[in-house]
């Protein structure tokens, strides 16, 4: 038995036998063609791209049919990285000059497009690079004639590839394969979201699984801990077959929790949300039994569409949230573009973008954005709960733009005599340290304030958490951070204004007595996330949370508030 290590993206524990994909880009080598098989070589090249086209298009309809379309926002990228020239006519250029064939052909193109993305000093915009590596590995499986690109549906069969498309990630759906793991991704790749989103245990950033990894060989996967034990003894398999039945129990014990109310064991209401990037599945908003949503992403809506929507279609998509989640809050975040979310059609900052024109400093510099949005937003507030949060504000001047803008919007709204909330209320993301720093300042000038600890942890500890390098530093429970995000909670009561927390922090289970015992009563996260963190509220009691919550805030030592946590959740 031997064990590998890499990163935990979707929990479970899956134990089953190695099934090892193919890696088609490995399989292929250059040849040359004489000038009379350049058309044919050609044409081998325009099938394996209508081919991959017709693919992608069928199983974006089957999303359709089994009411999973809040995926094909993945399976849009690739159509729209198979449709660009660089890639779907480029490498017929390479063929007529170079006389190679058509898979060679393809593979050049790639790694010049590959190298180019290396480049950049951007994590987010480096891993998109995988989208342009599956497309290209999906052509070159057509062009070859491997039938690999059907994921196994035998039963019991573990996946191990060097990587895995969202494509074929979502096949898993409705497959009988138990995990899968990657030698390659991280945990902002679109096939580990992908994961999460599915349940399906899974290990990506292994480095070098399939080298490893025989295929037959028998695999116990800890998507928990990012862990793979490789030909383990019986006694082990029967070790985490215990483990595997109890997590089991354990999910379907969580189903019950659904109508239950959310409030401690001495009654304090904690108010959970979900954060959502589009519309078309609400269910788990209403299912169980949340407040509404508590962070909507609204640049996912521009990055889908592939271009700038004009007032009404925001509007549109507004007020059919409002229509779908009659009597939720909903928090709508203004456009965060930048950063790790590019979308095409708006500047950027290339050069170190998370500290760049990004959020609402972009929003402040493109005005007319920004106004039709608040537009937007505000109209359809007439109809529903919807209250608007301003992303990355660093200073009181830039609030006082932004409430300039916001004013300016009502006013046209008003001339234009269009119906309208002008009590809407809005509210402020604190995820830069100055902000939560000087916290008393904004919290005097908001209606509420919502804490992004994804951002305030990076920027708070200087580690970017996509970095292997460096993500070991990235640490939600730093003595620094809990004082940070008690002085917004401590802040926003003395105001009078409610506080949330959006982060990953939010969903994960280990922290939830803390930031009860911290003062957080709305907590908002990823859907997958809400029943775990609400068995950890309902075995709370948040009057004696606090003491041992402000002792934790005393501690200075890593290990001392590891420990201190663990006891709280005993």
């Amino acid at each position: 038995m031997f064990i590998l290590s890499g990163i935990p993206v979707s929990p479970g524990i899956a134990i089953g036998h190695a099934y090892i994909l193919a890696h088609a880009l490995g399989e292929i080598e250059p040849y040359s063609i004489p000038k009379n098989k350049v058309t044919h070589e050609i044409k081998r090249f325009n099938n394996s791209v209508r081919n991959l086209h017709l693919e992608l298009v069928h199983l974006k309809n089957e999303l359709k049919k089994n009411k999973m379309i809040e995926y094909g926002s993945f399976i849009d990228i690739q159509l729209s990285i198979l449709k660009d020239p660089k890639i779907s006519e480029d490498p017929k250029k390479i063929i007529k000059d170079t006389l190679t064939n058509a898979e060679w052909a393809l593979k050049i193109q790639m790694d010049e497009i590959i190298s180019k993305f290396n480049k950049i000093n951007n994590t987010y915009i480096k891993e998109r690079k995988n989208d342009v590596y599956q497309v290209c590995e999906n052509l070159i499986k057509y062009l070859i004639g491997h039938q690999s690109h059907k994921v196994s549906n035998d039963r019991n069969q573990i996946i191990v590839a060097h990587d895995i498309s969202p494509s074929d990630a979502l096949k898993f759906k409705n497959s009988n394969n138990l995990a899968f793991i990657t030698d390659i991704g991280g945990t902002t790749s679109h096939t580990a979201i992908l994961a999460k989103s599915i349940n399906i245990p899974s290990v990506v950033g292994t480095q070098n699984a399939k080298q490893l990894i025989n295929h037959d060989d028998l695999l116990i996967v800890d998507g928990g801990h990012g862990c793979i034990l490789v030909n383990p003894p019986n006694n082990v398999i029967e070790e985490y077959k215990i483990k595997q039945n109890l997590y089991e129990i354990e999910s379907k014990k969580l189903l019950s929790l659904q109508n239950i109310p959310s409030r401690t064991i001495d009654k304090t209401a904690i108010n959970l949300f979900v954060n959502i990037e589009d519309t078309n599945n609400l269910s788990p908003v209403i299912e169980n039994n949340t407040e509404g949503v508590g962070l909507f992403r609204t640049e996912f809506i521009f990055m889908d569409q592939h271009k700038m929507l004009d007032e009404n279609e925001q509007f549109v998509i507004y007020k059919n949230l409002t229509k779908s989640l009659p009597n939720k809050t909903l928090i709508i975040r203004t456009l965060d573009s930048g950063g790790d979310k590019i979308i095409e059609h708006m500047p950027h900052t290339n050069q170190n973008p998370a500290l760049g024109l990004r959020a609402i400093r972009f929003c402040l510099a493109e005005p007319d954005v920004f106004i039709t949005q608040i537009k937007a937003l505000l109209r359809a507030a007439y109809y529903g709960n919807i209250q608007i949060l301003i992303p990355m504000l660093s200073s009181t001047n830039e609030l006082r733009q932004v409430k300039l803008l916001i004013q300016r919007a009502k006013d046209i709204l008003s001339s234009e005599r269009k119906k309208y909330n002008p009590k809407t209320l809005i509210g402020g993301m604190i995820e830069v340290p100055a902000a939560a720093i000087d916290i008393d300042s904004f919290a005097n000038e908001l209606d509420f304030l919502s804490i992004g600890t994804n951002d305030l942890i990076q920027y708070t500890l200087a580690v970017d958490r996509t970095d292997d390098a460096v993500s070991h530093l990235y640490d939600s429970s730093h003595p620094a951070l809990l004082k940070l995000i008690k002085g917004v909670i401590d802040s926003g009561t003395k105001a009078g204004i409610e506080v949330s927390l959006c982060g990953e922090m939010a969903g994960d289970p280990r922290l939830t007595k803390l930031l009860i015992g911290l003062g957080l009563r709305n907590f908002s996260m990823h859907p997958s996330s809400l029943l775990k963190v609400k068995k950890m509220i309902l075995e709370s009691n948040a009057s004696k949370l606090k003491y041992k919550a402000n002792k934790i805030l005393r501690s200075h030592q890593k290990l001392e508030i590891d420990n201190l946590i663990n006891n709280l959740n005993d």
